[in-house]
């Protein structure tokens, strides 16, 4: 399994599928796609643009449902928060993404974190959120979270996160780029407990 961080929270996962999360910035024609998670519609994660250099004519979306109806065709699905789904044969469970004192990305409007079973490991993608107390309940083996501040928690808030959650693997996403620092990865992983592994693929 390769994991990349293409650009703030743009994923790719490779394994015996190419799996996406909120492609953005995306430099080529690659049309890989298999499957595409979004987790909710601020430029920075759901990109048209991006989506159209990665799709094929197979490739399964799968949106939270306050994004009904802007993507097209048989392949996406549509996903509340709260639930397990199996997209092209990859349990996935769905959670709250949200901040917790901002206005950026409330409760309500239903936003989607996903964690995903990919080669026996529970991989956890984020979205935009604070830590609050449906994220604080996360079970992952793999993490990867915000840290930039403004819009998600900060480096210091999302340390403080990986540490109650105890992931095997944490990789940071969200900064130096839309909010953050290009340090912020450097500074989360000094304050991340040394038993857990910090891999910085953006901004390394």
């Amino acid at each position: 399994m390769k994991i990349e961080v293409n650009a703030n929270s743009s994923i790719r996962i490779e394994t015996d599928k190419v799996i996406y999360f909120d492609p953005f910035q995306i430099a080529d024609q690659r049309h890989d796609a298999d499957i595409v998670f979004i987790t909710h519609d601020h430029f920075d994660h759901f990109s048209v643009e991006d989506i159209r250099k990665i799709e094929k004519e197979d490739t399964v979306f799968v949106v939270p449902e306050c994004m009904r109806g802007l993507l097209d065709g048989e392949n996406v699905v549509v996903a509340v928060p709260g639930e397990t789904i199996e997209a092209e044969g990859y349990e996935t469970r769905t959670i709250p993404s949200y901040n917790v004192g901002k206005p950026f990305h409330p409760k309500e409007k239903g936003y989607i974190a996903y964690i995903v079973k990919i080669e026996d490991n529970w991989i956890y993608v984020a979205g935009d959120c604070d830590a609050n107390e449906d994220n604080r309940r996360v079970d992952c083996d793999i993490a990867l979270i915000p840290i930039g501040g403004k819009y998600t928690m900060n480096y210091k808030e999302a340390a403080a996160l990986i540490n109650e959650l105890k992931p095997k693997l944490v990789i940071p996403t969200h900064y130096g780029d839309v909010a953050g620092d290009k340090k912020d990865g450097r500074k989360f992983r000094e304050l991340v407990d040394p038993s857990i592994e910090v891999k910085l693929l953006l901004h390394a």
